[in-house]
């Protein structure tokens, strides 16, 4: 059984009011001698950072046009009003890291997320529409089953 986590989420696109935005949310890159955990490559990991990220934005009344959680890093389409970009990262990591622990996922103090992500801005509808695209069709297949 494969795991998709790949999913265009709306179909209206209303760039004349909303500022819309990609984010791209890596796993941190840790070290194979390190002592610090690594996130788990399961589909269990990859239902909580979906699940979060709908909930965040369902919660701050955010429009989530696409997303597709893959096994080390988070793709994101999403339209935030005037909120500053990374605010919306910050709570898509947070959320994430959240729902992670309470789903027992994660365990460790801190954060599974790089420091850093991508956030670009997107200013039209075409912008808008080939970001949707990448995002659905633009990253491989669908995930195996990791469990």
């Amino acid at each position: 059984m494969e795991t998709s986590a790949a999913q265009s989420i709306g179909s209206t696109i209303d760039t004349g009011r909303l500022t819309s935005l990609a984010v791209i949310a890596g796993a941190n890159s840790i070290p194979a001698n390190s002592s610090r955990a690594r996130i788990r490559s399961t589909s269990s990991n990859v239902k909580s950072v979906d699940s979060a990220i709908r909930e965040v934005c369902a919660h701050r009344s955010w429009f989530l046009h696409a997303l597709n959680v893959r096994t080390n890093h988070v793709h994101i389409v999403v339209s935030i009003g005037e909120e500053k970009p990374e605010r919306a990262l910050n709570a898509f990591k947070a959320y994430g890291t959240r729902r992670m622990r309470q789903d027992g996922n994660w365990q460790e103090s801190h954060s599974p997320w790089a420091d850093k992500g991508s956030k670009r801005r997107l200013w039209n509808e075409r912008s808008l529409a080939l970001a949707v695209d990448y995002v659905i069709n633009g990253q491989g297949g669908d995930l195996p089953d990791l469990d």
